[in-house]
């Protein structure tokens, strides 16, 4: 058997910052195709704090992005959105691949009890229907209403898009204000790419693409990754491929074993220094969505309380982390109006054993400055004492 190659952590840490497009300074061109090509895809999200989860994980990785420059790659058919964790934007190349994922989310929706109740076929016809006929409609162009009135509850034709747009029958043809505009698939998806090269193929191939963008990871992380396999057809993927074995420090000294990419020497000699600047990172961001990675690689401790009560949140609603280097230093909370042109930290907190000298608060305000452009916001503020 051939001898794990070790990676102590800092090399670890940079190997990952690098992978992730957190490394290198955050300038120059923007190549949106390129940075979410890199990420294997970006998700996108409702909430719009001060700016929305998808242009934020963009704009981290290089502040001349700007929120107009995303959309147009959906409406272009550079991209589709399909569902991996949640939302997200995949790069069309990975469609062929995809047509697996088609089918079995859209026979374990159609198997969930939220979409039985109240939906008849005659329902999903007369949307299809109407959609073959007029183009693409948003959910708006319906007027069905929901049998309760329970957080989750969906009207029947909110069910019947759904249950057509996870089986590729419709897919989202452009969105305008952030609303989904439904299309049939055939008039969507590029009919070169609608085929499927057969399933154990497509597993293995979104696998190694997995492993690719992660350079080291555990079967399980490889399987996570894009949420689109079970246990057993990751482990099957890693008995079919020649895998270089690892063995990865952890922050707290032990080791654990892991896989990483055949170029994986050529990528640990690459990864040189990260760069010092300090960044906001979003909660949805692809390099801490792994929790308990993140705790093992850098010691920062973080969950996403948004939906955890206020009474027992530890930080707040939206907090971000925030990264220098290949550290974490803090976290804090920011509330904002766009309308009115504001942003205010509304919480912070320090990382135990971080000094925030002046150099680095100066760091953070420049930061939050940036961050506040992109969201055409100029007056920024503290409504919480400063670390000084």
């Amino acid at each position: 058997m051939t001898e794990a190659l070790r990676i102590g952590n800092r090399a670890a840490r940079r190997l990952w910052l690098h992978g992730n497009g957190l490394a290198d300074a955050p300038g120059g061109p923007v190549d949106v195709m390129d940075m979410i090509g890199r990420l294997g895809f970006v998700q996108i999200d409702t909430i719009r704090n001060v700016t929305r989860a998808h242009h934020h994980i963009l704009w981290s990785r290089n502040r001349n992005y700007r929120e107009r420059q995303l959309w147009p790659l959906l409406k272009n058919r550079q991209l589709f959105e399909h569902f991996t964790h949640d939302a997200s934007l995949i790069p069309m190349e990975v469609l062929p691949y995809w047509q697996r994922q088609f089918r079995r989310l859209g026979e374990k929706v159609s198997r969930a009890d939220w979409y039985r109740s109240g939906l008849g076929q005659d329902e999903i016809r007369r949307i299809r229907a109407r959609i073959a006929q007029e183009g693409p409609l948003s959910t708006h162009a319906f007027d069905t209403k929901a049998e309760s009135r329970e957080m989750w509850a969906r009207p029947p034709h909110k069910k019947a898009l759904d249950q057509m747009w996870y089986a590729g029958e419709l897919a989202t043809c452009h969105r305008e204000n952030f609303i989904k505009f439904y299309d049939l698939g055939e008039r969507v998806f590029p009919e070169d790419l609608r085929q499927c090269p057969g399933e154990e193929i497509a597993a293995d191939w979104l696998c190694d693409a997995a492993l690719d963008r992660l350079g080291m990871a555990t079967v399980g992380e490889v399987q996570r990754f894009w949420d689109a396999m079970t246990a057993p057809e990751a482990k099957a993927w890693s008995e079919r491929r020649r895998l270089v074995p690892l063995e990865v420090e952890g922050v707290d000294g032990t080791w654990r074993q892991a896989w990483g990419v055949a170029d994986i020497e050529a990528r640990l000699a690459a990864a040189e220094a990260v760069s010092s600047h300090l960044r906001l990172l979003n909660p949805f961001d692809p390099a801490i969505r792994d929790r308990v990675r993140m705790e093992r690689l850098f010691g920062f401790a973080y969950r996403n309380e948004m939906f955890v009560p206020k009474d027992q949140r530890i930080w707040g609603y939206y907090v971000y982390p925030l990264l220098e280097g290949d550290r974490f230093v803090g976290r804090l909370e920011l509330k904002a109006d766009r309308a009115a042109g504001w942003m205010q930290v509304t919480g912070f907190w320090p990382e135990p054993r971080v000094k925030w000298t002046a150099g680095r608060l100066a760091k953070l305000e420049r930061e939050l400055d940036r961050f506040a452009r992109l969201a055409g916001i100029q007056d920024v503020g503290w409504s919480v004492p400063r670390p000084v």
